[in-house]
């Protein structure tokens, strides 16, 4: 059985194939046929989907912003599909993923800790450009960037709420999951320099786990790790555990499962695993089975994610405005830009709004990027979808948007990079992965302390996908004058004649 065929697996279709374009058409046909069955015929005809799944992820978007009750349909019924479909394979066959990752008679994992030896950071600090900007310098920044539209304003107050209850930074008493370790938007080193309880999971790497223990050791927290039962001796030194730590979420779903279960505290579950193309569709379901199956078992397990600023958003109006603003005030550039609008370039951001049930008007920020394809959004928006019907259910959830970053899984890709170059002259500002995953922990500090976080279920929301706005840090997509998408091929150009000069 080949690793694609192992674990959390696609469907496989009547031709014996696994078609993942097919499953991503199905899914988001299932998620609005409940909503709005016209619009789910037009989806299951859609037929070159990895082109034409733009118009579908907008349409869906819209029709979740209309009223709460379409949200959380939405969000149950493609949850629903996904489940319907998705199954975990191993040498015993094929079984509904849930029952695959409830098997109790996988090998059990071993557990081994790694304690800290240093002193607790107590106040926020955040690294930017060479720097790092403590209490005064930092608020400066944040009004910065809600000034220049980087950011919601909503963004700054959270932030600026941490910096003004430094206790709130003393994690001796949170435990976190972070599924994803290594990956360079999660939140693990600050979690564990505030002194949080870390339990780790990412694939068997020993430079990966090398590099963690040792951060680990530096800090103030605590980092749980997995390794095979009976792996290592009595004293073993951080490089025998780097070189047999870690699970692979994909196919040790069970044992990974098993293992978080025995934790004995509450914990929150944070999913910050990425993958390229159809794997990263999977490790999110495999996230999610984790999800489902840890808060059947028991009811102290909250949920965390990151959401990515490349997806189709409802913004506040503020957003709108900002952006409609910028458009009117281009002065002599729309007459030089006026001829490449027909070639969809240059495009207005917000050109179309829609109406909620309340009269609202609903601004609709587009910012998916074709390149990412629609396994990435389907990666994305199931986490969304979770969000949504956990915190309806009662779960507190912190889904936070990340600022454009310069990850590795983005330069790779030659086209992005050359776009986040370019972009700059859009009004984007696109951030060092160490100042985004430092924010986005902060950010998550403040869901977990702050009773007036949207996190909470108890907060009172106009509509369920508000929780995405509130304290976005878009990098500025939602209030540029221009449709993103119509401007990226500008600022890949740009940024391509840039890098070069």
């Amino acid at each position: 059985m080949s690793d694609e065929q192992r674990g959390v697996a696609f469907p496989v279709g009547g031709d014996g194939r696994r078609s993942t374009s097919a499953t991503g058409r199905a899914v988001f046909a299932d998620s609005m046929r409940g909503v709005d069955p016209d619009l789910a015929v037009r989806v299951e005809a859609t037929g070159n989907w990895r082109d034409g799944y733009l118009q579908p992820v907008w349409d869906m978007s819209a029709a979740a912003a209309r009223s709460p009750e379409a949200a959380v349909r939405i969000s149950a019924d493609g949850l629903d599909s996904l489940y319907a479909r998705f199954g975990f394979e191993d040498d015993d066959g094929r079984r509904s993923l849930l029952d695959g990752v409830r098997d109790t008679l996988a090998a059990p994992l071993g557990t081994v800790e790694i304690a800290g030896t240093s002193a607790r950071e107590t106040e926020l600090s955040v690294p930017y450009r060479g720097r790092r900007l403590f209490d005064s310098d930092l608020r400066l920044q944040l009004d910065r960037w809600v000034v220049n539209g980087i950011a919601e304003p909503t963004f700054g107050a959270a932030v600026a709420a941490v910096l003004d209850n430094p206790e709130w930074l003393d994690l001796s008493d949170v435990t976190v999951v972070v599924l994803g370790a290594g990956a360079e938007m999660g939140p693990l080193r600050s979690l564990l320099h505030w002194g949080a309880t870390v339990y780790a999971v990412d694939l068997p790497r020993p430079e990966l786990w090398r590099r963690l223990i040792e951060s680990a050791r530096g800090s103030a927290g605590r980092l749980v790790v997995p390794v095979p039962r009976g792996a290592l001796g009595p004293e073993p030194s951080d490089d025998d555990i780097a070189a047999v730590a870690g699970a692979d979420l994909l196919t040790q779903t069970p044992q990974v499962r098993a293992w978080l279960s025995a934790i004995p505290q509450p914990f929150v579950l944070g999913n910050y695993a990425y993958a390229d193309g159809a794997t990263h569709v999977r490790l999110s379901m495999a996230a999610d089975a984790l999800a489902v199956s840890l808060q059947q078992e028991r009811g102290d397990v909250s949920l965390a994610y990151l959401a990515t600023p490349t997806d189709v958003f409802a913004v506040p109006p503020g957003a709108v405005e900002m952006a409609r603003s910028r458009w009117h005030d281009r002065g002599f550039r729309r007459l030089m830009q006026a001829p490449m609008r027909m070639a969809r370039m240059y495009r207005p951001n917000y050109d179309r709004t829609v109406t909620d049930n309340t009269g609202r008007e609903v601004g609709l920020a587009d910012c998916v990027v074709p390149q990412q394809g629609p396994n990435y959004i389907l990666a994305k928006r199931l986490q969304r979808w979770r969000a949504i019907v956990a915190r309806d259910s009662g779960t507190l959830v912190s889904l936070n948007v990340a600022p454009a970053t310069r990850t590795r899984s983005v330069v790779k890709n030659r086209a992005l990079a050359a776009a986040y170059a370019g972009a700059g002259r859009f009004g984007i500002e696109v951030f060092d992965p160490s100042t985004s995953n430092t924010l986005m922990a902060a950010l998550l500090v403040r869901d977990l302390r702050d009773p007036v976080s949207a996190s909470h279920p108890d907060r009172a929301l106009h509509n369920p996908v508000d929780l995405f706005a509130d304290a976005a840090n878009h990098g500025g997509l939602w209030r540029t004058a221009y449709e993103p998408r119509s401007v990226l091929g500008v600022a890949a150009v740009l940024g391509m004649f840039e890098s070069r000069a």
